[in-house]
């Protein structure tokens, strides 16, 4: 396992402290299975599967790992002086330099959590690292440039935010991971299902041959459209139209990946899946937590599917 210095450990810290809504593990039971997740903002937050009862979560000191910050009257009061003390140091320090500089930098801070974040949830995913292409792909995409204006200065930190028409760009961590269960290769053809702003299809298109990205929304979709060209990426084509239904004439492809959650696996995308291809999709309630599932056709045509960890994602919207 990857050790981590001083300064690491601190960015982490500072990072979760910051993140709004992120913290509290509450367990319920879906379906008969016991399940425990973390409140995260909706599009794409994650979750971390544990045992025991309500407790707070912090990054250890002395190891890496996750380890139960336990709730007393003052806990609370502290952590959220905390918050706001070790958010303005992480703000404070960029603005001296330059803008191009300090992404880079933000870039490389999100990358060193992500791979933190991976390894602590390796026993529900089944994965403790990511290829070179998609570490590659994260410290290089500006997702400065796929949210507004306003917001450009909340990017890099490792949470979803709202992108607009009620639609949010995910967490790159969920980002990230979806990304890697798709096994993606450098040949592959993929479609993605919901292209929102745009920063997924980017991520993907710097580690397979070609993205088809479909997003129900036009002004978003016309909008990713024209930050993607704009950033150069001529391996993306995006359609404006309802990706319950996939695109036909292109299938079929060796990979799916849905970023936002039906209530149910659509039949038409499993169609168009390649044998021995995958499908990365959340999958339950609208409005609540979904499971994370892959989906792997083998070669006589059959899907199998495995749950990895919940998440939380707007649902998946359908033409009327």
């Amino acid at each position: 396992m990857k050790r981590y210095g001083r300064t690491d450990e601190i960015s982490a810290l500072i990072a979760f402290l910051a993140s709004d809504g992120a913290g509290y593990i509450t367990g319920q039971n879906l379906q008969g299975r016991r399940r425990h997740h973390a409140v995260r903002l909706a599009g794409g937050g994650i979750t971390r599967s544990a045992t025991g009862v309500s407790r707070r979560w912090t990054f250890g000191a002395a190891r890496r790992m996750m380890v139960p910050f336990e709730r007393r009257p003052h806990a609370v009061d502290v952590m959220n002086a905390l918050r706001r003390l070790l958010t303005a140091a992480l703000l404070a320090g960029p603005l001296h330099a330059s803008a191009q500089d300090s992404y880079v930098d933000q870039r490389q801070r999100l990358v060193d959590q992500i791979v933190f974040e991976m390894q602590a949830t390796s026993r529900d995913t089944g994965l403790d690292k990511l290829r070179d292409s998609v570490l590659r792909a994260m410290r290089t995409v500006p997702r400065h440039r796929f949210v507004p204006p306003e917001l450009a200065a909340e990017s890099y930190r490792d949470r979803p935010l709202p992108i607009g028409l009620g639609q949010t760009i995910s967490q790159p961590f969920i980002v990230a991971l979806m990304t890697e269960l798709l096994d993606p290769r450098p040949d592959a053809r993929v479609l993605e299902i919901g292209t929102g702003s745009g920063y997924q299809a980017a991520v993907l298109a710097e580690c397979v041959a070609k993205v088809y990205t479909i997003e129900i929304v036009a002004p978003l979709g016309e909008r990713a459209r024209e930050v993607l060209n704009g950033l150069g990426y001529k391996n993306v084509e995006v359609r404006i139209g309802d990706g319950y239904k996939g695109w036909p004439e292109a299938a079929p492809f060796d990979a799916i990946i849905v970023t936002a959650a039906p209530d149910h696996i659509p039949q038409p995308l499993v169609e168009q899946l390649a044998p021995k291809g995958r499908m990365v999709i959340p999958v339950g309630s609208r409005h609540g937590i979904q499971d994370l599932l892959v989906i792997t056709k083998d070669a006589e045509g059959r899907a199998v599917t495995k749950r990895t960890i919940a998440v939380r994602f707007v649902p998946l919207t359908r033409e009327k």
